[in-house]
């Protein structure tokens, strides 16, 4: 017996979160019957479990890694009709869901999986796995200034955690710099608001590293799948980082 909303998120229906969401608004049914607890378990080998009326199958677990470009929507539909990250993934059947989010105008390393659990694993608060951004920002920030983001600045939603920052490029006829850093956190626009914050807005957003994960080689647009030993890789980080916060 497992609890319900492990069992959909290993089924591939959503992320754990969103299974909550599923079970609390009495979209599941367990044997016929609606469940909207979040502590009801089930089994899925003898009971009939379904969401929105349809039973939950098992798929074939799948981990990608996508170049995603600037000007794609990174969610699995968009009712505006604009590019979608899973426009880019030709010939996998299976609905893939990313692994966090690149807003609209970042580019670069999005992860994207039907392992609810996986994609819980990453992204949770508590896990804190390093994701390494190249930033391309307005004017040059003084060393005084990059050190305020070394410490953590305070944002709206609060301090952020210290972030690990290196000069990489400084062009002073376009008057701008390109920084890498690495955060340990998945706020909204993080990156953008922590510049905007020492007054260098970013002008060119690509994130180039998720855990051990590089960007490399891969061409804008394009996929490739994970490696069992780079899944192991990512799982084991977050768990790592997990208990080194406890």
């Amino acid at each position: 017996m497992e609890r319900l909303q492990k069992i959909l998120a290993q089924a591939g229906v959503a992320s754990r979160r969103k299974c909550e969401e599923l079970i609390t608004s009495g979209q599941v049914e367990v044997n016929g019957e609606t469940v909207s607890t979040l502590g009801a378990k089930a089994d899925p080998a003898v009971d009939v479990i379904t969401v929105k009326g349809r039973p939950i199958k098992s798929e074939n677990k799948l981990y990608v890694m996508l170049n995603k470009p600037k000007g794609v929507i990174t969610s699995a539909s968009d009712p505006q009709g604009r590019k979608i990250v899973s426009d880019f993934l030709h010939g996998i059947k299976e609905r893939l869901y990313p692994v966090g989010r690149l807003d609209y105008d970042t580019e670069g390393l999005l992860l994207l999986t039907n392992d609810g659990e996986f994609a819980n694993l990453l992204t949770h608060p508590s896990h804190h796995v390093p994701k390494t951004y190249l930033a391309t920002v307005k004017g040059v920030p003084h060393g005084s200034e990059l050190e305020k983001l070394q410490r953590g600045i305070k944002l709206k939603d609060g301090m952020t955690a210290p972030a690990e920052v290196e000069y990489q490029d400084v062009d002073p006829e376009k008057k701008q710099a390109t920084i890498t850093i690495t955060i340990y956190e998945g706020r909204n626009r993080q990156v953008r608001r922590m510049f905007e914050a020492i007054s260098h807005p970013v002008i060119r957003l690509k994130r180039v590293r998720f855990g051990e994960l590089h960007l490399e080689n891969l061409q804008r647009g394009k996929f490739r799948h994970l490696t069992p030993k780079e899944v192991k890789e990512l799982t084991d980080k977050a768990l790592k980082t997990h208990k080194i916060q406890k």
